[in-house]
């Protein structure tokens, strides 16, 4: 089968279109995938710059997976043949969404529907399951509450805004001047402008000097620290990129609570259900996405040759929205 592999780790230049590589079969609790369409994303190009991700069978990388059902182990009973399926596959699985053909253990994998395209579901499951455990399942919160959420034009903070304004939340995201306009259509509201003026001074400002009941963070460790000025008394943070200092601030003073987001780590820690509930977050999410309450973001479609480059403006912050690699027909 065509496949796009990494001949060597350790070097993003080394990815190459092949014309033989085997076909994968899946084990008794997987399903092997026809892939329709395949999310580029910066864990694709993190893992092909790893050295120390040596196997005896050369890598195919694509994190993000969107297809058709084509073969089912012995022991599968949640899927057939010709299921439109999407998930998130785990990094140690060598046979990644960069090919013809794909494997998954089958309780990881989500039901697709009918009125979701395949480009748009192998855009959804990095950022999208990511937002969704923030939001949905760690905060769970209160209508009526306010919620910063950093980084709105990207990813996570898209996909965030708008299931925080499904939750019955009032919005404040930060963003680049040029994004506003664009945070502000997917429901948030009040946008930031990072680059101008003290986030937190407005912040404060926006909520009476009282400060958010909610905080996602998915910048760094350091912005989390400082969000702990504007995290009201009895809030709560998520964060996805490092916790904040404590020692910032004094025990008894917040009564808050953290909450820490690692999403593929459910597949490398082994935990079934931790593992599952990957694929609980993909059926509702999908259906959310079919009744139109989640805008899908701005979709490049390119294809699998175009890979590698696209994967180069990734990592150097050239790409506006998402971008899926076309692999088969349907």
């Amino acid at each position: 089968m065509k496949a796009l592999i990494l001949e060597k780790p350790g070097e993003l230049d080394s990815l190459t279109v092949v014309t033989n590589r085997e076909m994968p079969e899946p084990k008794d609790n997987e399903i092997r995938v026809k892939v329709i369409a395949a999310g580029l994303n910066p864990s694709d190009y993190q893992v092909a710059e790893h050295a120390g991700l040596e196997s005896e069978k050369k890598r195919v990388l694509g994190l993000e997976v969107a297809g058709i059902v084509d073969a089912v182990g012995s022991s599968v009973n949640n899927f057939k043949i010709g299921d439109r399926v999407y998930y998130l596959r785990s990094i140690n699985n060598l046979d990644g969404g960069f090919a013809e053909y794909s494997v998954t253990t089958a309780h990881t994998a989500s039901k697709l529907p009918d009125e979701v395209p395949f480009e748009l579901a192998a855009v959804v499951p990095a950022a999208g399951y990511t937002a969704y455990q923030a939001i949905m399942q760690k905060l769970k919160p209160q209508s009526g509450g306010t919620i910063l959420i950093h980084g709105g034009a990207g990813g996570v903070g898209g996909y965030a805004i708008q299931l925080a304004k499904i939750c019955g939340l009032k919005v404040i995201t930060t963003c680049l001047g040029k994004d506003i306009d664009y945070v502000r259509a997917l429901g948030a509201d009040e946008a930031i402008d990072f680059t101008k003026g003290s986030v937190y001074e407005e912040i404060s400002n926006l909520t009476n000097g009282r400060g958010v009941d909610y905080v996602l963070n998915t910048i760094s460790p350091d912005s989390a620290t400082k969000d702990l000025e504007v995290l009201a008394f009895g809030g709560e943070m998520v964060v996805t990129a490092g916790f904040p200092d404590f020692s910032r601030i004094r025990f008894y003073d917040k009564g808050m609570s953290l909450h820490e987001i690692a999403l593929g780590a459910a597949h490398t820690h082994g935990d079934f259900n931790a593992q599952s509930n990957l694929a609980r977050i993909g059926d509702h999410f999908g259906k959310l996405i079919a009744e139109g309450k989640i805008i899908p973001p701005q979709i490049t479609t390119i294809t699998m040759e175009e890979i590698p480059a696209y994967l180069k403006k990734l990592k150097e912050g050239k790409i506006t929205g998402k971008v899926a690699a076309r692999v088969n027909e349907e």
